[in-house]
């Protein structure tokens, strides 16, 4: 399955700046093993972001309460998990096919 994780900041930017590193370093960690096909800031960035995830509900879910940004409050993760089943760009078809967790 495919998840759109939209992330929002539910505090002020300038209280979100002190755990960006750490929430780098997890995006980071997530990338290298699979889960996470694309991240990136909203424009404006000070709404958050949004990450495009594969894997079970459940694993996207666990994924999402480990960013700093949640264990700390200073964002919400909202999770839309898409079934990917349709239509599908031959260039994307590989990732989604292979799974992930």
């Amino acid at each position: 399955m495919m998840h759109v994780l939209l992330v929002r900041y539910t505090v002020p930017i300038d209280q979100v700046t002190p755990h960006v590193p750490g929430h780098v370093a997890y995006l980071e960690r997530r990338h290298a093993d699979g889960t996470f096909l694309l991240s990136g800031q909203t424009v404006p960035d000070d709404l958050g972001g949004v990450i495009l995830a594969r894997g079970t509900r459940e694993h996207v879910e666990k994924v999402a309460r480990e960013d700093p940004f949640a264990v700390t409050g200073v964002a919400a993760y909202e999770i839309v998990t898409v079934d990917p089943g349709g239509r599908i760009h031959d260039t994307l078809r590989g990732l989604i096919e292979s799974g992930g967790q």
